[in-house]
Parts: C-alpha cells; sequence; structure tokens
C-alpha cells in the first residue's frame, strides 16, 4: 500500500513539472511573438493621404499609426496623450504641415520626423476673391497657405518619393521591396491625372460651388473655378451677403449640384439647395476618410476616382 502512494506521489510531481514545463514554453513562446511584433519600426502619418502612401509602398513590414481617427475633421484634431506616447515612440512621423496640425507645435519627437509641406508645390489662397475662385495664380495681400496640396497628384508624387526614400533608411534590408512599391503607386497617380484630365477637358460649365474651398489645387490644375460658400476656413459662418450671391449664381447658371464635405454642416449649404431646388452631394477632400469609406477600405485612388466622376457631372463634362 506504501508502495502504491509513493508511485501516485512521483506520478503528481511528474505531471506537476510537466505542466510548469508546458507553461514556459507558451510563456517563451509569447513573449518572442510579443518581440517580433514590437521589433518593427512604427512609422506615424498624420493624414489619410500621407497614411495612403505608406501603406502601399511600406506593406506589413513597419507598424504604421494613422494619427488622425477615421471620420475626425483634421482642422480641429487633438490627439490623446496615448496617441502623443505612440507618436513619440515612433521611428518615423510624416505630418501634413501648412497649417493642418497646430497640435504639432511645441511637441517634442523623440527620433525623425518630417514636414511633408516643406517638400511639395504649395498654394496661397487670399481672404476674398481667391477664396472664392481656385483658379487664380497670384496670391493677394493677405494670403493663406491652401492645406489640401495632396489633392494635386503631382504632390502625391513628391510625397510618395520622400516617404520612400525615409522607409529604406529606417529599413534598409526592404529597399527593393519599396522602390518597386513607389514605381507602381507613381504609375497609378500619373494614370489618375491622365484621367482627370481627359474627363475636365470639355465641360458646359466652368463653376464649382461649395461649402469651403478646399479643391483649389484641383481646380487650378484641370482649368474650372471655385465658388466657396464660406471661404477658406470650413468653420467660418457664411454670411447672408455671400448666401444671395451663390443662389444669384445658381439661378443664372442653371446649377444642378452643390457641394459639402463629411466633416462639415451642411445646414447652410442645404438652405441654399431648398431656395434653389438643387441637389446635394459630398466631395471629399481627402484630409480624413469617414469611418464608413474606412470599412469599405477605399484608397485615395478609389476616392479621388469618385471626386472625379461628381465633379464631372456637376460641370456637364462631355
Amino acid at each position: 500500500m506504501k508502495d502504491f502512494r509513493n508511485v501516485i506521489f512521483i506520478l503528481v510531481v511528474v505531471l506537476f513539472l510537466l505542466e510548469m514545463f508546458v507553461m514556459q514554453q507558451d510563456a517563451k513562446n509569447e513573449l518572442e511573438s510579443e518581440s517580433n511584433v514590437t521589433a518593427k519600426p512604427i512609422v506615424s502619418l498624420s493624414t489619410f493621404a500621407l497614411h495612403d502612401i505608406a501603406k502601399h509602398i511600406a506593406g506589413e513590414s513597419v507598424e504604421l499609426v494613422m494619427i488622425l481617427p477615421f471620420g475626425v475633421d483634421p482642422h480641429s484634431f487633438e490627439p490623446t496623450p496615448t496617441l502623443m506616447s505612440k507618436i513619440y515612440k515612433s521611428a518615423l512621423v510624416v505630418y501634413s504641415g501648412a497649417g493642418l496640425e497646430p497640435w504639432i507645435d511645441g511637441f517634442e519627437f523623440k527620433n525623425r520626423v518630417i514636414d511633408m509641406s516643406e517638400y511639395v508645390n504649395l498654394r496661397e489662397l487670399g481672404t476674398n476673391e481667391q477664396e472664392r475662385h481656385g483658379h487664380h495664380d497670384k496670391p493677394c495681400a493677405h494670403s493663406k497657405i491652401d492645406p489640401h496640396y495632396w489633392l494635386d497628384v503631382q504632390n502625391m508624387i513628391l510625397s510618395a518619393e520622400i516617404i520612400t526614400d525615409e522607409l529604406i533608411k529606417i529599413s534598409p534590408e526592404h529597399k527593393d521591396i519599396y522602390i518597386a512599391n513607389r514605381n507602381g503607386y507613381i504609375v497609378m497617380l500619373k494614370d489618375l491625372d491622365k484621367e482627370y484630365k481627359e474627363r475636365l477637358s470639355s465641360c458646359k460649365a466652368d463653376t464649382l460651388i461649395v461649402n469651403h474651398n478646399a479643391f483649389s489645387y484641383i481646380s487650378h490644375k484641370y482649368g474650372f473655378h471655385v465658388e466657396a460658400l464660406s471661404g477658406f476656413s470650413p468653420e467660418a459662418e457664411p454670411s447672408a451677403k455671400n448666401m444671395a450671391r451663390l443662389i444669384e449664381h445658381i439661378r443664372e447658371h442653371s446649377v444642378s449640384t452643390i457641394f459639402f464635405e463629411s466633416f462639415v454642416s451642411d445646414r447652410a449649404i442645404q438652405s441654399i439647395a431648398g431656395d434653389t431646388n438643387i441637389k446635394v452631394d459630398v466631395l471629399q477632400p481627402l484630409g480624413n476618410i469617414t469611418a464608413d469609406e474606412a470599412d469599405q477600405n477605399l484608397t485615395y485612388e478609389n476616392i479621388m476616382k469618385i471626386n472625379l466622376r461628381k465633379i464631372a457631372k456637376a460641370l456637364e463634362c462631355r
């Protein structure tokens, strides 16, 4: 009987030790797995357009962080302390610049940081005529920088080249992949530019009406005008005089559609549409996208093509 108890005791000890060994192995595997995940350099980008570039070029080789949550207006966003910590730890931070991210002021970055607005071609807008007409070349006395430069395909090409160079610096082992992906992305952008030129080359109308002028880069590049309800700032309240001016323009030129943005109140635009009995639609300036657009995995290319269809229809292009 005593020998039997000893056997049972030994078996219990063996089973206990075996269980401890399995648990240790599992813990070791978990740590190795976590180490592999965190071994990827973190790359943080402040806007959807910049994130789209990095996603197509870097793929899964880095941990990409979209600083601006989907569905949030980029003009008024403030990052949380948790997000600020993530940004601080990033091997590379790329922000849009041109005044779009006021939260940048005073922030100390740990590693490499790029203000993309320093590498692209920017447009200046004034407080009067140039806010309403995106086709003007020369800024007036009180000019502002239009931060929506990513709507110019050439600026996206410049941004893709800069981001590729920076990715190579932090992950040189992926250089060939990055260059190949960049080349493919640039081909897509050039095709997009060609499609815009062809679709907007011959249009009956020449003026697009929007709630605020986020589209001067497109209008300047492809030769049409922009009339903006509230000028440069999306938060600005439209004046009664400006609303009356646009209503008169709509009636005089038989405008079919006016546009607003996803993150801006459409109350004034809807009021004008009600008074003039015309359609209201959304144009996407691509500083950010909605949560629904993110769920559909829409890309910069997808949304630019959607915008093109809407612009071409509103301008009655052949």
